[in-house]
């Protein structure tokens, strides 16, 4: 295997230069156009399978092993965020206001160089290996599950997907079995009262008022109706009504999210959320108009398919480098291709070396250490060699073929 790993840090500075170019053209979820034509010519120049506008905006490329044998999808993610980039760096975004703050610039350019590094090995190759890079990951709905439904799992038997961290330390590889992220929803209400002359509240029905008593009341919906053993989260992240300072509006509106792991736990508060307001503000003479978007399942990494990332991660890089963390309560819609086949996500740490610089992901000011590139690439080919026995060599330990 080090001969893959010494021609994957070959190609570092290429991959780094993919990356900074992604970095500083990005382009919005459901919006990317030149991004995935980058991709595609990549993924076509070494002499991939490319199929492009799949599911929407994605791309997948398949590599065809000479020899028989099963099929192992590698998926990254290429979409940015509405986000005005704040950094003082040579690659800093030339979009306003769009910036990669999450590092799926970083993802792209770690899977593309996997594939070239598998792509010039082919001989070697017992199975085929499916590259998906996939658009819109950061909104609901995202971008997995119309590529699946477009076929991008087709013949797949096992699935693997790896996030960049800018807090942990580089090169840390997270692993978590079962419920690692969770299901992700929205909840919009808007409140209808009566609007009328500050001065003159009585003659009124005042929805900031109900929307104030509402926004308290939803606190006690995790507090008291949910066992404290199951992890929830609801959150009322915004609240708008009225714009004059001595003018009582008709209507005021609450947004915010809700996470959860188990099922039963989602469904409960979905319902809670329309009991509660309803009585809420029909206490108060207002009606609602009360909407509910189920996001992301939650994602949940199979137990035989983690254990496989640990293994091959310690193997390659000491077992003090792998950490079993805790589930998150962020959403990933790498959980649609997990409720289809088997497999696992994981994280690699990329915190840059100046703590005075490291920023957590969505913040203006967020990068990586892009050595991490070499990281993720690395893990990427060890489990691909894993699974496929492209070599039954001894996996390499020497920290020195990734630096």
């Amino acid at each position: 295997m080090e001969k893959y790993f010494v021609r994957l840090k070959e190609l570092y500075p290429e991959l780094v230069d993919f990356r900074r170019d992604l970095h500083m053209y990005p382009e919005l979820s459901h919006t990317e156009e030149d991004t995935p034509k980058k991709i595609a010519d990549f993924l076509t120049s070494i002499g991939l399978e490319v199929r492009t506008g799949v599911g929407g905006r994605g791309v997948v490329g398949t590599l065809q092993g000479n020899n028989p044998g099963k099929t192992v999808a590698l998926r990254a993610d290429f979409d940015a965020l509405p986000i005005q980039d704040e950094k003082d760096v040579d690659y800093k975004s030339r979009i306003p206001g769009v910036m990669h703050a999450c590092g799926h610039d970083l993802h792209t350019a770690a899977l593309l160089g996997v594939a070239k590094v598998l792509s010039e090995n082919r001989d070697n190759i017992n199975g085929n290996i499916v590259f998906i890079h996939q658009f819109a990951e950061e909104v609901i709905p995202g971008g997995a599950k119309a590529m699946i439904e477009d076929g991008c799992l087709q013949d797949v038997d096992i699935v693997y997907g790896a996030h960049v961290s800018s807090t942990d330390p580089l090169g840390r590889i997270g692993i978590k079995e079962g419920y690692a992220m969770a299901n992700g929803d929205i909840f919009e209400i808007e409140i209808s009262g009566k609007g009328g002359h500050a001065a003159t509240p009585h003659l009124t029905v005042d929805p900031l008022v109900a929307g104030s008593q509402l926004l308290l009341n939803l606190q006690q919906i995790v507090s008291r109706q949910v066992n404290p053993i199951d992890s929830a989260v609801v959150t009322v992240a915004s609240f708008h009504g009225g714009e004059g300072y001595n003018v009582i509006p008709d209507k005021a509106k609450i947004t915010g999210t809700v996470r959860t792991f188990k099922e039963t736990v989602r469904d409960h508060i979905e319902q809670a959320i329309g009991q509660i307001a309803e009585s809420t503000c029909s206490g108060l003479g207002a009606s609602i108009d009360y909407n509910y978007t189920r996001g992301y399942p939650a994602l949940i990494n199979h137990s035989e398919e983690t254990k496989r990332v640990e293994k091959v991660a310690v193997s390659l890089f000491g077992k003090e480098t792998v950490k079993r963390t805790s589930p998150q309560m962020g959403m990933e819609d790498f959980a649609y291709y997990l409720k289809e086949r088997p497999g696992s996500f994981f994280w690699v740490g990329g915190a840059l070396e100046d703590q005075t610089k490291i920023y957590p992901h969505h913040h203006p000011k967020f990068d990586v250490d892009e050595q991490a590139i070499l990281y993720i690439g690395k893990l990427f080919i060890g489990l691909v060699s894993e699974f496929l026995s492209l070599n039954k060599s001894k996996m390499t330990t020497d920290k020195e073929t990734i630096r």
